[in-house]
């Protein structure tokens, strides 16, 4: 009989995928799709886990958070003393660095001006911009910020980034705390934002920073929708300052179909595609990580509750 017991949640309800894989990645242990009233498990593999389940599983060793924002649950009341683990990359940095250079290039090189014409039949030319002229700012250097800051070096962009600690990464101006944010806005045109949400950063792109960014900025937001103050950018965007934004994440999500946001001519929507969680690579990351918690080993992706990610 299995030893260690699994207990697995998701508010996408597409267990008939994970616990198999789950299962398979983890041959000695039983994995169970959780339902009230179960025995408590071993771990806890969740993505917006409800309260009950928490409750119920105090004597866990662990939750595993199979994404990379845990903004949901801490929003919780976590059992006492339980490790959250958050997925370290899986398969997601390289995702976030193609979307987001896709994204800056695509405005840089007015791509979407041109595709405006030839939608309309028009064979039209843009005179080349200076690169110096747009420094790419990146809100949040953790592991996908940081392999985003890298890959948009690689372009020739003048790179910054903000982080809430310092940071030292090779060929990007780094700006530390609450201190040093609106230098770091204002030092930067096009701002990609891929901060953790938390009490500090809720609403952190409003109009007082937005107002920082340089004249003709852009915003680029895939980290959560309520990073940005909706009526605070389509105010920047109308008013000429901003001169556009890119968004994958959104406040309410699906984006309501009476939105704004969705027919705004200078901004462009996405729906919260920008780093999908791959299953196989996140399966094998949560059983190398039970394997070494089950040997007394630590492991990486713990999660600070004091600061929210």
């Amino acid at each position: 009989m299995p030893t260690l017991h699994i207990t697995y949640y998701s508010a996408d309800f597409d267990e008939d995928r994970w616990i198999p894989a789950l299962q398979a990645a983890i041959p000695e242990a039983r994995v169970s799709l959780w339902q009230s009233g179960a025995p408590v498990a071993d771990y806890a593999v969740v993505w917006k886990p409800p309260q009950q389940m928490l409750d119920e599983q105090a004597g866990l060793k662990a939750i595993f958070n199979t994404g990379a924002g845990v903004d949901a649950l801490m929003k919780l009341n976590l059992p006492a003393g339980v490790p959250v683990i958050r997925l370290d990359d899986a398969g997601m940095s390289v995702q976030m660095a193609e979307y987001v250079c896709h994204a800056v290039i695509r405005h840089f090189r007015e791509l979407d001006g041109y595709e405006a014409d030839t939608a309309a039949g028009h064979w039209s030319y843009r005179k080349p911009r200076n690169r110096a002229d747009y420094p790419v700012g990146i809100l949040g250097l953790g592991v996908l910020g940081e392999r985003v800051a890298k890959a948009v070096a690689q372009f020739d962009f003048p790179v910054r980034g903000w982080s809430r600690s310092p940071k030292a990464i090779a060929g990007v101006q780094c700006f530390q705390g609450p201190a040093q944010l609106q230098d770091f806005l204002a030092a930067s045109r096009i701002v990609v934002c891929l901060l953790p949400l938390t009490p500090e950063t809720d609403s952190i792109l409003s109009a007082s920073n937005l107002a920082v960014m340089r004249p003709g900025g852009y915003l680029i937001n895939v980290a959560r929708g309520a990073h940005v103050v909706d009526a605070d950018l389509l105010a920047a965007l109308d008013s000429g300052h901003l001169a556009g934004a890119t968004l994958d994440v959104f406040r309410t999500e699906p984006l309501p179909a009476d939105h704004p946001f969705w027919v705004h001519p200078r901004i462009t929507v996405t729906p919260h595609t920008s780093a999908r969680t791959l299953r196989s690579e996140s399966v094998a990351q949560i059983a190398r990580k039970i394997a070494a918690l089950q040997s007394g080993q630590g492991v990486a992706g713990l999660v600070d509750a004091g600061r929210g990610y």
